[in-house]
């Protein structure tokens, strides 16, 4: 299997071919998911004793498996939050792999964990966090946010009293996902403030106060959000990290969606209070245009992350002498094998400079602020809410649920876009409206329009 041949060689040239397709194409197809019964159907078995042969495996996944995927970065995909990785990081994500480089240990990663730490930089610039403040890359948002739990509830129960305590975080029902999930993994207790609109310190001070005496013994972390994925919307980050420092709480930010917006001096100022947190997530693979998996945990304080997260053992002394000098990724987050997954970031930085980073990142706000005036220009739609960041809600009035999901269905299946229906809690009850979520600067307003006139 490790040897070179002729069939290697030939090999790696259809991949690089392929590649090069893929990379320099202007128009894709959307593509739609079959049921696994129709894959099998289609391909076969394709885990034998003997194997297949790369050619064979190589062309059932260029005729039927590829074109079963949807590309994040098609600029008719708006639902979610999808992605629209430069060229350039795709070319380096490409030599990212060929490269074999281990990203836990300066020892092994040096070169790779260097360009990681200069893409890094960046983006803590970004935050304005203070002098001090640093990061690591992680496979998304969802174990950034959980390493930085893990580092808050470290440094809480280092005060013995809370040793035996399990922990109690509050956040937004309009947070994220992972928040909960994150939760159940460290073992503490979520308790939401009922909005799913901004959360604002006032809301937050008042939960603080109705809870029972052991409640706020266990309480040790908020968590905002900046930018949810639902509506784009940014907490009161200012009025929370003032009531977080006042009560003694860690202050995380959920920015995984939003952070990329940072960039963006349009919307920068909405971000007033991030530069109080302890710890901040951002996805880089979502507004950063880099390719997944790219996410980034950063706190004020790295020292706490990794008094937390170093792992110990013989075998990793040799990583900890001052031979093997440097910054070691693994001691600032959970994972201890991992990928140099900053490195295609780091490429598409110093190739197109930060400028026309902020550029592409406007241009998504750009967008949305398009797509919500051409809703309100016509008659069978409506806006639920005022576009955030690159997040727009609409209706189209008289609609049922099921209309919505029947609108998705009918438009993957042509090939034409990837739209999906959500829900935004009005009073007591939520309601289901449609949504986009602008990432790719090549969404076009003639897209927004076609993708509109579909639901008449």
């Amino acid at each position: 299997m490790h040897k070179i041949d002729i069939d290697l060689v030939e090999m790696t040239l259809d991949v690089m071919k392929y590649a090069i397709d893929r990379i320099s194409a202007t128009e894709r197809k959307i593509g739609k998911p079959k049921k696994e019964e129709e894959l099998r159907a289609l391909v076969g078995e394709t885990i034998t004793e003997k194997g297949i042969g790369g050619e064979n495996a190589f062309n059932l996944w260029k005729k039927h498996l590829s074109k079963a995927n949807v590309p994040v970065d098609h600029p008719r995909n708006l639902a979610f939050v999808p992605a629209s990785p430069t060229r350039a990081a795709i070319m380096f994500d490409l030599v990212t792999s060929a490269s074999s480089i281990h990203g836990a240990y300066w020892m092994e990663g040096a070169g790779g964990i260097f360009c990681e730490n200069e893409a890094m930089k960046w983006i803590v610039s970004l935050t304005g966090l203070p002098n001090g403040a640093f990061g690591v890359f992680t496979s998304g948002g969802t174990a950034a946010n959980l390493s930085a739990m893990v580092t808050a509830r470290e440094n809480w129960r280092e005060n013995d009293i809370y040793k035996r305590e399990k922990g109690l975080v509050i956040t937004s029902i309009g947070a994220h996902s992972s928040i909960k999930a994150m939760a159940k993994v460290v073992d503490v207790d979520v308790l939401l403030v009922d909005t799913e609109d901004r959360l604002e310190g006032e809301a937050l001070q008042h939960t603080i106060d109705g809870l029972t005496e052991h409640e706020r013994k266990r309480l040790f972390a908020v968590v905002g959000t900046g930018g949810t994925t639902n509506a784009g919307i940014i907490d009161d980050l200012d009025g929370i990290a003032a009531i977080c420092e006042r009560e003694h709480l860690w202050f995380h930010v959920d920015a995984a969606y939003g952070g990329g917006a940072l960039a963006a001096d349009s919307v920068k100022h909405l971000f007033t209070g991030i530069e109080r947190a302890d710890s901040i997530t951002i996805d880089p693979h979502k507004w950063m245009f880099s390719p997944y998996d790219c996410g980034a945990i950063i706190y004020k304080r790295p020292e706490l992350a990794k008094k937390a997260h170093s792992q110990e053992g013989s075998y990793l002394d040799i990583f900890k002498d001052e031979g093997a000098h440097g910054f070691n990724p693994s001691d600032y987050q959970i994972q201890l094998t991992r990928r140099v997954r900053g490195l295609p970031l780091w490429f598409s930085l110093a190739t197109h400079g930060t400028d026309r980073y902020k550029e592409a990142v406007e241009r998504g706000i750009e967008l949305a602020q398009i797509a919500g005036k051409i809703i309100e220009s016509k008659p069978f739609v409506e806006l639920v809410r005022t576009p955030s960041l690159s997040c727009v809600l609409f209706r189209r009035i008289g609609w049922q649920p099921q209309d919505y999901t029947n609108w998705t269905y009918e438009n993957h299946r042509k090939g034409f876009a990837l739209v999906t229906p959500t829900k935004w809690k009005i009073g007591n009850t939520f309601e289901t409206v449609s949504r986009f979520c602008f990432i790719n600067p090549d969404t076009t307003e003639n897209d927004i329009e076609m993708i509109l006139d579909s639901m008449v």
